[in-house]
């Protein structure tokens, strides 16, 4: 299986999108996602807030990593891995080891001394996983949002 990894372009948002909302059912949120095409076409490539590596198969997006730079104040520069995304089918072939190294890679060339991301506490598949590639978890600090 040859798999091919590249950052996304413009036209590659409205399969992104459907992987985002693939996702969103997985988790049980299916009717969460808010953003469209045209937004993330607009963040990622004019406003560039993001970076999207994408695993392609037979012309197909198959899998994504989609993160951005943030802030520490206590560590500095640090790479917010916001999702990572294989759809079912190809699941358990390496592909999300794969997209983690490359978010690690361009990490490491941006000069970030962290990355960081959440996981659900149920998502057992992806808890089990983040074990297996070093991840620490932290039962110290607790997530907080404000929806805007």
């Amino acid at each position: 299986m040859e798999v091919i990894y590249r950052f996304a372009v413009k036209e590659d948002m409205k399969k992104i999108l459907a992987l985002i909302k693939e996702l969103a059912i997985y988790e049980k949120a299916g009717n969460a996602v808010t953003n469209t095409t045209k937004q993330l076409e607009r963040d990622g490539f004019t406003e560039k807030l993001f970076k999207v590596i994408v695993a392609e198969y037979k012309q197909e997006i198959i899998g994504i990593a989609l993160y951005f730079p943030r802030y520490s104040t206590w560590k500095g520069k640090c790479i917010h891995l916001d999702d990572i995304i294989v759809t079912k089918k190809y699941r358990r072939k390496g592909i999300g080891k794969k997209l983690i190294d490359l978010v690690i890679k361009d990490a490491k060339y941006f000069g970030a001394k962290l990355v960081i991301w959440e996981v659900l506490s149920w998502n057992t598949a992806a808890i089990d996983f983040y074990k297996k590639i070093g991840a620490k978890f932290d039962d110290e600090w607790i997530q907080c949002k404000l929806y805007l």
